[in-house]
């Protein structure tokens, strides 16, 4: 993917569904597309490395170590490493989610 790409034209929703598409992955980290229906989610969990979400459609209702977070179209939060965090779609959201192994 070395041409100019509409990142909204990677990925679509599909109705009560996560759909996810993995764009870079090396040992140094990962980038990662998603879209999430309206009302699916990732249960709560952790992940060993830090983590940035940016929401680049949508309204995510974001959870990290408890405290719920609103984060809508143009904002990101990080997801430190070993929080625990879950996501839940209050609207259908897309979201680009950077994982950083080192």
């Amino acid at each position: 993917m070395t041409n100019p790409q509409n990142i909204n034209q990677l990925i679509s929703f599909q109705e009560g569904s996560v759909v996810s598409k993995e764009i870079i992955n090396k040992p140094t980290g990962t980038v990662t597309l998603f879209a999430f229906a309206k009302g699916q989610g990732l249960s709560e969990h952790t992940a060993p490395y830090d983590a940035l979400a940016i929401i680049i459609e949508g309204l995510a209702e974001i959870t990290v170590s408890g405290v719920k977070y609103e984060v809508k179209t143009g904002e990101m939060l990080l997801l430190p490493a070993n929080a625990p965090h879950a996501l839940k779609a209050l609207q259908p959201f897309k979201m680009i989610l950077t994982m950083i192994k080192s």
